[in-house]
């Protein structure tokens, strides 16, 4: 028999039976199904800052932390479940916690954390608590995903340090120390003023120092970032942010904190965020080359992802741009909202999201020419290694 097939409409070829498929010499290019991932299925993904739920799903929200109605038990859904097995996930920062808003920051907080701890019963399947950096491997060789407990605010701490230790106690592992706005600690990223940290935000770090916890400095203005940096006694992160360098925006990092960060040991997660475009509508090559120029003034040591998302991706875009438009009105209401945010920009890139994300991130950089063991490194190994020096 010919290794050709006679002709026939396209329709019709792929609703023959199976049967009859296996029996005719079929092509090799019309049976294969070419995986661009598959080389980098295995490899470990960590998500430095990123957010649990389904988008598509009413009230779908997990927490955002800004005072509004919050769903009273967290749910898993069955997409969710597969988008998270799918892409490779193994552990994700997610933000819990008072960020701004009219509730009383410490009770909603805890509040919050009450809500994950019966969620970690719920599923316990699928997700588990990280604590130490061993956690994250156990939950990659378990196939679950571990959810590290991160605040993107120190409003919940108020002036008592000693709450520093209870929410360690209760299994917070990273702290943020501002939001956009100035707060007792320090100046965030869109305080005009750009100070460094206030005498408590200085005993606030050591305190956080003598908790291991993660002293985070996403969302904070330059000198604070710098500040902090310098007089923390363990390396810090930035776990969400862009780079200054490539667009002027202030939720981006310039050089001087990228560097300073990375030469005493710490780590930079890059967002997939509308600050990674001037225009506000981010794409896989914005995200590829701020990542390259992270390397560029970091090193390959100190980079990797943290893309302030979900796994799941929103299907209507259309639907979802007058959610977003509500959202970015309450946020500038409370006065939170960051400079390159608004109703036309979208919180991911367009052509980089769902639960292939990470690996075609893995894929765009190694056409780019980066090394196997550097994307590793991106993906997961670098977080990893920070994780290692911080939780002991």
């Amino acid at each position: 028999m010919s290794d050709t097939i006679a002709p026939m409409d396209r329709r019709r070829f792929l609703m023959l039976p199976a049967a009859a498929l296996a029996a005719a010499q079929i092509p090799a290019w019309a049976t294969t199904v070419v995986d661009t991932h598959a080389r980098w299925r295995g490899s470990l993904v960590v998500n430095a800052l990123g957010s649990l739920g389904n988008p598509n799903v009413p009230d779908a929200d997990q927490g955002s932390g800004l005072g509004g109605r919050k769903r009273e038990r967290l749910t898993l859904d069955e997409r969710e479940r597969a988008d998270l097995r799918a892409s490779g996930l193994s552990a994700v920062n997610c933000t819990l916690g008072h960020v701004a808003g009219p509730d009383d920051p410490f009770r909603s907080t805890v509040s919050d954390i009450a809500r994950y701890e019966r969620f970690l019963r719920d599923y316990p399947d699928a997700v588990t608590k990280v604590l130490r950096a061993a956690d994250i491997e156990r939950a990659r060789r378990e196939g679950k995903v571990g959810l590290i407990y991160g605040f993107q605010n120190t409003l919940m701490i108020g002036d008592e340090l000693e709450r520093v230790d209870v929410f360690a106690d209760l299994g917070v592992r990273v702290i943020q120390l501002t939001y956009n706005p100035a707060n007792a600690v320090g100046d965030g990223a869109m305080a005009k003023e750009n100070r460094g940290l206030t005498p408590f935000g200085r005993e606030l770090v050591a305190r956080l120092n003598d908790n291991r916890l993660m002293v985070d400095l996403s969302h904070s203005g330059e000198n604070t970032c710098l500040e902090a940096a310098r007089v923390s006694k363990q390396p810090i992160s930035i776990n969400h942010t862009g780079c200054r360098a490539l667009v002027d925006l202030p939720r981006n990092k310039t050089d001087s904190e990228l560097r300073l960060v990375a030469e005493r040991g710490g780590f930079v997660g890059i967002y997939f965020m509308p600050f990674l475009n001037a225009k506000g509508i981010v794409t896989a090559a914005d995200v590829v080359a701020h990542i390259e120029h992270a390397v560029k003034i970091c090193g390959e040591d100190a980079v990797g992802i943290g893309t302030d998302g979900t796994v799941t991706q929103i299907d209507d875009l259309d639907a979802y741009r007058a959610v977003l438009a509500r959202e970015v009105e309450e946020r500038r209401k409370a006065g939170i909202a960051a400079a390159g945010e608004g109703p036309h920009t979208l919180p991911f890139a367009v052509d980089l999201r769902g639960a292939g994300q990470f690996f075609q991130l893995a894929v765009l950089l190694e056409k780019r020419g980066h090394p196997t063991a550097r994307i590793e490194k991106i993906l997961g190994g670098n977080f990893l290694r920070y994780a290692g020096q911080i939780w002991r």
